[in-house]
């Protein structure tokens, strides 16, 4: 799987292509939010319109960059996400999670308010909840 960021304005966007599955695909996307967070870059828009498919370790691997970046105040949306990927984020809850959209433009609109998410993790053994800051579980 590729991975290559390209600034527009204060947003770093991060076009996937390839699948995003256990040993390769979740690696990357783990490497490269973490790249970006260490340069305290503050919003992130992950662009899978070029993954075709995403296993259990992908969704794995975006609830852990999501958690990632509320632990250092950033912002993470989903741009243009595949049915079958934007499918596992429904059947899994996340598409109450992660702010997604369909249109460039509009996702970059979105960022503009200054205002970064805020979401709390619950913990309780052998599970983690994921509370964003419209009160949305997943």
């Amino acid at each position: 799987m590729e991975a290559r960021v390209r600034a527009i304005g204060d947003v770093s966007v991060v076009d996937l292509r390839g699948t995003v599955t256990i040993g390769e695909g979740d690696v990357v996307l783990k490497e490269r939010v973490d790249e970006l967070l260490e340069q305290d870059q503050p919003y992130i828009l992950l662009n899978l319109a070029q993954v075709p498919y995403m296993d259990s370790c992908g969704l794995g691997a975006l609830v852990s960059c999501y958690l990632r970046a509320c632990e250092n105040g950033a912002t993470i949306k989903l741009l243009s996400p595949s049915a079958k990927v934007y499918e596992l984020l429904e059947l899994t809850k996340l598409d109450d999670v992660f702010e997604t959209f369909h249109d460039e433009e509009e996702a970059l609109v979105s960022f503009s308010s200054g205002q970064r998410d805020v979401c709390y993790v619950r913990s309780q053994p052998g599970a983690h909840e994921v509370v964003d800051n419209r009160g949305s579980r997943g």
